[in-house]
């Protein structure tokens, strides 16, 4: 399983619930990188979805506690259930809220990073991979600058033990 993020400078990935700043770039690669594939997101990142529906093209899995059934999503009650479902995917991506991407991240093996260089002021914030144990930087999958803003996706990988 893989997981797909856009962070600011501080590694911050949003504020009340939604990202304050989107770059066209971020969601075209994360459109194309997710696509076919099953999604693993939040409630709270789902309420930030066009109309709470799912993305289309993609399989929807919603991690929650709450038990209710959400038409177009598949529900789990555990990041156990989630990955244990992912295993059955030929791709799967973790794609949010910060909750969610605590809970997922020790079952992911990748991480697909949109690093946005400016700092808008987070209230979430994603674990800096740079500073984290068992990741490492793989590869600077692409750079630019949009509305004035450098940007770079950055695939980061899970160490494996005897690299550790």
């Amino acid at each position: 399983m893989e997981l797909i993020v856009a962070v600011y400078d501080d590694w911050g990935i949003g504020r009340d619930g939604t990202q304050p700043i989107a770059l066209s770039a971020d969601r075209k690669f994360f459109r194309e990188t997710t696509r076919g594939a099953m999604v693993i997101v939040g409630r709270r990142t789902v309420e930030d979805f066009p109309g709470g529906k799912p993305l289309p093209g993609r399989e929807n899995v919603l991690l929650t506690r709450s038990g209710r059934a959400y038409p177009g999503f598949t529900v789990c009650a555990s990041p156990q259930e989630a990955a244990a479902l992912a295993k059955n995917a030929p791709k799967a991506f973790v794609i949010g809220g910060g909750s969610i991407y605590r809970q997922m991240l020790p079952y992911c093996t990748a991480a697909y990073v949109t690093r946005i260089h400016a700092n808008p002021g987070s209230d979430t914030f994603f674990p800096n991979l740079e500073e984290q144990q068992g990741w490492r930087r793989a590869e600077v999958l692409q750079t630019g600058v949009e509305q004035g803003i450098a940007y770079e996706m950055v695939l980061y990988k899970r160490l494996l033990p005897e690299e550790s």
